[in-house]
């Protein structure tokens, strides 16, 4: 590598350091709070707020010994999936301070700001204006700008913010660094430590072979690196090419029927494009541009990703023929846009001549078909949730709604014993009175909207612990399937320990069919 000569390129390092707690706004609760999640056998702390910070808290505490020492800490699950997209759409929000954006794990981004900052006013006006977009988003941002990637990420997040190394002064200014900067295996630091080398200055007075011979050719190459006497480049993440297709008309349409053939020789373009990149679409629109300079989009989303013409064009026909206000071509159409958005990886199956369309497909064109006439809106369907309590364990959304990669599966059920969970589960569950023969016993008769029933069968318990590490988690719940003299079952459960005050209570939760 040329040492001499290196390029005049400056990366700005943007570090938020307490992003998974930021991104929750005001929806996290009041008081010292965390997020947490289990590992090497144990729940540990993986973000901690402000608050908390200023109590002694740290990340990758055991939740045991936070609670030791804060008491009062609420405690969330932690959602890597939603870090992960929060990050992804800052990617997005700060581009437009650079083209060339890359993410800096963990939570954080890299820019290739070389020849911006001039738009800014300079480099401290480019830093400014990053800190204000970060404060309108809600997050604590620290930065630092240096020629290398490595330097920038080393004094943003082991020095002093806002720093502005000028050109040339890499070395010095990562020199008085602590070794931690270099972020090598635990061994290899504390074996730095061990050997009288505190801070990076140390390591570049050593010479560089007895450095490699001990830790590695890598080693060399990442020191050289962070003190800018090797020259790096970042991989910026970059958006595919977008998936669209015009047409300009000759001659203006002034009626709307000649649109259904324009509307498929549009999709047939990019159904086209969108197999050569083995993807479908989830969301399709339509721009329609009159002479007088209206323009009017109609969307359309599907259950799964598809490019088929025929079907599309026909869910277009009826999206179009449902429409609350039909469209108008007034003075004339003369341009007609289709795009293709939510790409997914749609890879061709081979499939037998006598095979039939399966259940699942069949039911997904009967959503299209009905999401198309009465609106995505008007269709929900039911994804699970990461949750063991039944109330929280589904969530409704839009059937035509791409949402997020689903993480949470459906358990599987053996078809030849009964449902576990009733179809019909009542939000909030309606308190009941029972009689039962011994307090911690199943139930043999029970009082429910002044009608008393009496349990001949009863199964259970199954116990579910409340989500304890909330504020307000709820107590421990023992339910039980029981079915009455006249073959109505039932879904009850008791909320509470016996010997706890408040004393338990029963409740019937659902319904069996």
């Amino acid at each position: 590598m040329k040492r001499d000569h290196l390029s005049n390129r400056r990366h700005l390092a943007v570090w938020f350091p307490l992003l998974p707690i930021d991104r929750l706004g005001s929806g996290r609760p009041e008081g010292p709070f965390c997020l947490i999640d289990r590992r090497a056998n144990a729940l540990r702390l993986v973000a901690v707020d402000a608050e908390g910070l200023a109590l002694g808290l740290a990340p990758d505490m055991t939740l045991a010994d936070a609670r030791a020492q804060v008491p009062e800490l609420e405690a969330w699950p932690h959602d890597p999936g939603a870090d992960r997209a929060c990050l992804d759409r800052l990617r997005e929000s700060f581009g437009r301070f650079s083209p060339m954006v890359a993410g800096d794990d963990p939570h954080g981004l890299m820019l290739d700001v070389t020849g911006c900052a001039h738009l800014f006013g300079g480099e401290a006006g480019l830093m400014q204006a990053v800190q204000a977009l970060a404060r309108r988003l809600g997050l604590e941002a620290r930065c630092a700008l240096a020629r290398t990637p490595q330097a920038a990420r080393a004094l943003t997040r082991f020095g002093s913010p806002g720093k502005i190394v000028a050109e040339g002064g890499d070395r010095p200014a990562v020199r008085c660094l602590p070794v931690a900067a270099l972020e090598l295996a635990p061994s290899d630091t504390q074996a730095l430590r061990r050997a009288g080398l505190k801070t990076i200055g140390d390591v570049d007075d050593r010479p560089r072979a007895s450095l490699a011979a001990r830790f590695g050719r890598e080693f060399s190459t990442r020191l050289d690196r962070i003190l800018g006497l090797e020259d790096a480049r970042i991989t910026p993440v970059r958006a595919p090419a977008p998936v669209v297709a015009d047409r300009l008309l000759m001659e203006p349409l002034i009626t709307t029927e000649p649109l259904e053939t324009v509307i498929a020789d549009l999709l047939g373009d990019v159904a086209s494009r969108l197999e050569v990149r083995l993807s479908g679409a989830r969301r399709f629109r339509l721009t329609v541009f009159r002479v007088d300079g209206h323009v009017r989009r109609i969307g359309l989303g599907v259950a799964r990703p598809m490019r088929d013409v025929p079907g599309l064009a026909r869910l277009f026909r009826e999206r179009l023929a449902a429409l609350t206000t039909p469209l108008d071509p007034g003075f004339g159409i003369d341009h007609l846009r289709m795009e293709a958005l939510d790409l997914q990886r749609l890879a061709p199956v081979q499939v037998d001549l006598d095979t039939t369309t399966e259940g699942s497909e069949a039911l997904d064109a009967l959503i299209d078909r009905l999401a198309a006439r009465l609106g995505s809106a008007a269709v929900s369907r039911v994804r699970p949730a990461n949750s063991y309590l039944p109330e929280r364990a589904s969530q409704l959304i839009p059937a035509g709604h791409p949402g997020e990669r689903e993480t949470t599966s459906w358990p599987e059920r053996d078809p030849q014993s009964p449902p576990l969970r009733p179809l019909h589960l009542f939000d909030p569950p309606q308190p009941v009175e029972v009689m039962s023969p011994v307090p911690d016993g199943p139930p043999v008769r029970f009082k429910w909207r002044r009608v008393t029933h009496r349990i001949i069968n009863a199964e259970g318990p199954e116990r579910i612990e409340g989500e304890w590490w909330r504020r307000r988690g709820g107590r421990v719940r023992d339910y039980y399937r029981v079915e009455d003299e006249e073959g109505r079952r039932f879904w009850l459960f008791r909320a509470g320990h016996f010997g706890e005050l408040p004393p338990p209570r029963w409740y019937v939760h659902g319904l069996f069919a």
